[in-house]
């Protein structure tokens, strides 16, 4: 039996930062030691033929939400096709839009409170400080990744502006949530492959930011949680992330209790710089849901 042929989809290389470079290079060749027939390619590239691979495994297509349209309707088509994809398609569908945020507080899990801004609406942001007891506000789209279009908004500044709120949401869903001042002690993201936890980071903003990502100036640190904090991010990926290669459970700590901020399914760093012992917890993860 010939070895299942595997699309590995990342990102533009001659965009990726240091960090990014590096773990998409050691995870790829990590892969490719272990006898994979692993090729990198780019979703939207015309030129691929998407039934000749057995696998698509989703590491970094960054652009996704730039693309949104097209990127969901070429995954529909590869999942048409039956090329097993990595996440599962109808998971990665559903994580791509934050009003997941909304299903999980229905059901009662412990996360940042959102407030939904649809367009054609009227919007009342004033009240809103008062709804989340804050001074301060976070606007982000329901379809974004990496802090695109993320603002903040305080109680002098939302008259100036409010106008510019009501026009990016004249077309697309954003979404509204308190600022959480523990931001500045760190994102902790826990991840876990199939299921299992493999490692955890610590994400601190730079002086004067409150932007995590690396490309902001952020810092990751490797740490050591014990077994209850790891119960509670476990929660989260037993609920929502069956049959997942990977995920992400990012949020803080408030009030001693850990609060989500995301549930990152589709295209996260992984850490593996920080952390290149989860390497061998992804292959293991892989061969358990592909049989490579």
């Amino acid at each position: 039996m010939r070895p299942k042929k595997i699309a590995y989809v990342c990102y533009e290389t001659e965009k990726l930062g240091a960090y990014a470079l590096e773990e998409e290079r050691m995870l790829l060749k990590f892969l490719q030691a272990k006898g994979l027939d692993i090729l990198p390619v780019q979703w939207h590239d015309k030129n691929i033929a998407w039934r000749e691979f057995d696998l698509v495994i989703l590491k970094s297509p960054w652009d996704y939400h730039y693309q949104y349209s097209a990127f969901m309707a070429w995954l529909a088509e590869v999942n048409r096709l039956g090329v097993q994809v990595l996440n599962p398609y109808d998971i990665v569908r559903w994580n791509s839009d934050k009003h997941y945020l909304q299903e999980m507080m229905n059901e009662g899990f412990n996360v940042i409170p959102s407030v939904f801004l649809e367009p054609g609406k009227q919007h009342d942001l004033h009240s809103l400080f008062d709804h989340f007891k804050t001074d301060q506000l976070i606007v982000k789209p329901c379809i974004s990744a990496g802090s695109k279009q993320t603002i903040t908004v305080t109680k002098e500044s939302i008259d100036e502006q409010h106008a510019a709120i009501d026009d990016m949401t004249r077309e697309e869903s954003f979404m509204v949530q308190p600022f959480l001042p523990q931001i500045y002690d760190g994102e902790l993201s826990y991840l876990f492959f199939n299921g299992t936890f493999s490692h955890c980071i610590l994400k601190r903003p730079k002086a004067g930011d409150f932007r995590v990502q690396l490309g902001f100036g952020g810092t990751t640190h490797l740490q050591k949680p014990d077994a209850d904090e790891i119960k509670v991010a476990q929660v989260f990926v037993d609920r929502f992330a069956s049959n997942c290669l990977y995920a992400r459970v990012d949020g803080v700590m408030m009030d001693g209790k850990f609060t989500l901020m995301e549930l990152e399914l589709i295209e996260p760093m992984l850490y593996f710089p920080d952390a290149p012992d989860g390497l061998d917890c992804y292959y293991q993860a892989l061969t358990a849901l592909a049989a490579v």
